[in-house]
């Protein structure tokens, strides 16, 4: 992962858009993907935030993770003063306690603006549309779909200043860019996916080989390593080439998506 250039102009523009958008705003609303709530929180945030706005933080997508390593963060929040909302935005699970939770953080009556940040394909347009109970900001399954700054009216109490996610110009730890990439926040065109998905299949053997089990059929030899697994996946999916070779980059492309759409059940990387 150190390799890969990913940190795009837009980026660079959104952190500054950020900065200058602060002083617009009463509260910060960071969404992290529950699956990777360390790694999908943006470091530069507390340089940019920190003292400036209280920040509330937004444990998205909690229904794909592993609910007792939630309940683990959540008490480690609560132990560390975080201000905590745990939510699912595809479901709509948790979502209508926003107002409560920002009320909690800015207490004095009146009308209240929210800025919502985050990295790539966290579900910060979806978590903001469930909010609102209408589209008003684009969706996808991709990173960088939104570009520039967007005010939207929850209603006459409450408008959110939706923002382009962002990531950080450098990965100190190599693991943190691998999990962003697994979730979907580096764009794949970047990445040499079946050398991801090789990761991929290494981490969930070691902590979730039920997972892998029951949905790809396969043995999981302690010993085999990363392509080995995904070339067993690929086999028993019949991802065969001409001359029977084994299609490793398509068996790459579908273990990412079904570990990002959540068919391998519910899964967490991260501990506290």
């Amino acid at each position: 992962m150190a390799d890969v250039q990913w940190f795009p102009g837009h980026m660079k523009k959104a952190e500054r858009m950020m900065q200058d958008s602060l002083k617009l705003v009463d509260v910060v609303c960071e969404v992290a993907d529950g699956r990777i709530p360390r790694s999908s929180r943006n470091p530069d945030l507390d340089a940019i935030v920190a003292g400036r706005r209280p920040r509330l933080l937004i444990f998205n997508r909690a229904d794909q993770a592993d609910p007792n390593v939630t309940a683990m963060w959540r008490r480690y929040y609560k132990e560390n003063g975080v201000a905590f909302l745990e939510c699912d935005a595809l479901s709509g699970r948790g979502v209508k306690e926003l107002p409560r939770a920002l009320r909690a953080l800015r207490p004095k009556p009146g009308p209240m603006r929210a800025m919502v940040v985050g990295v790539p394909n966290v579900g910060k347009s979806t978590f903001i549309n469930k909010v609102c109970g209408r589209k008003t900001a684009a969706v996808s399954d991709r990173p960088g779909v939104t570009r520039g700054k967007q005010w939207i009216a929850v209603d006459s109490q409450l408008e959110l200043l939706d923002t382009p996610g962002i990531l950080w110009p450098k990965f100190d730890d190599p693991t943190v860019g691998e999990r962003l990439a697994y979730t979907g926040a580096v764009k794949d065109d970047v990445l040499d996916t079946a050398d991801l998905a090789a990761k991929l299949l290494v981490t969930l053997r070691a902590a979730y080989p039920k997972a892998l089990t029951e949905r790809y059929k396969i043995e999981l030899s302690p010993d085999a390593q990363g392509w080995e697994l995904l070339e067993a996946c690929a086999r028993k999916r019949g991802f065969l080439m001409a001359g029977g070779a084994v299609d490793t980059e398509r068996m790459a492309a579908v273990l990412l998506d079904e570990f990002r759409g959540g068919k391998l059940g519910r899964i967490s990387l991260e501990r506290p």
